[in-house]
């Protein structure tokens, strides 16, 4: 009598690939001591760059887009790492001969990189307050500024995972996907950082500046990341 073999489904998929990940970089820590040296590093020249700022509220308007600008370049080391172990140990092929939709390795990859740059966050943010808000300090709205980071990050991880996969087998993949990946996330990183300014600067009109902002990054979240997963079965493939 044949014993019929139960298929693992889509959900089984997705922590499995998700669980090497974290696995692998719970064993490396890659990713993360290297985002975190770099983040690091970054914030000390910005700090000590401002150190002589002639004004308060110089410091206010420009910290904003100082931690957009750590946060994207970090995120964009730690992507060209993102497929490092799979490619040098051959295991994206193997992968890729598993009877599964392609959609649930973008999946399980992009909350892998959302999980390792949420992390670094964590490590940053701090930091960025004691090097750019300690002494001039900031707005009372100054705590919305996490719903930007949340937003902005997830809107990282996914098209960050896309545009990493495709430069993956290319000459010159670190450029490549500095070219590719800076452009696509500019709307995003507009809106994100007005609505970060505008939280730590305060005034009257932050709130409506703080929805309109968050309005736009969500919107260009969820259709970047479904179009990111709708391709990501040709992209991975090709």
């Amino acid at each position: 009598m044949a014993v019929e073999m139960k298929k693992p489904s889509t959900w089984a998929h997705y922590k499995a690939l998700l669980r090497k990940d974290l696995a692998q970089e719970l064993h490396t820590k890659e990713m993360i001591t290297s985002m975190g040296l770099y983040a690091l590093l970054v914030l000390v020249v910005y700090g000590a760059s401002l150190a002589q700022a002639g004004s308060e509220l110089d410091i206010q308007q420009m910290a904003g887009g100082l931690l957009w600008v750590v946060v994207l370049f970090t995120s964009l080391l730690g992507l060209n790492r993102s497929f490092s172990h799979e490619k040098e140990n051959g295991c994206l092929e193997s992968i890729l001969l598993v009877p599964m939709d392609r959609s649930v390795i973008f999946l399980a990859k992009a909350t892998a990189n959302l999980v390792f740059l949420l992390i670094v966050e964590v490590i940053c943010v701090p930091l960025f307050f004691f090097f750019f808000l300690g002494t001039v300090g900031a707005a009372e709205t100054w705590p919305l500024m996490f719903a930007p980071l949340l937003v902005g990050t997830i809107g990282i991880a996914g098209i960050g995972t896309l545009l990493s996969t495709i430069t993956i087998n290319t000459r010159g993949k670190d450029v490549m996907l500095a070219v590719l990946f800076i452009p696509l996330m500019f709307p995003l990183l507009w809106a994100c950082v007005s609505a970060t300014t505008g939280v730590l600067v305060g005034g009257e009109e932050v709130m409506e500046t703080f929805t309109t902002s968050m309005a736009l990054a969500g919107g260009y979240d969820v259709i970047m990341i479904l179009v990111s997963w709708v391709l990501y079965d040709f992209v991975v493939s090709a």
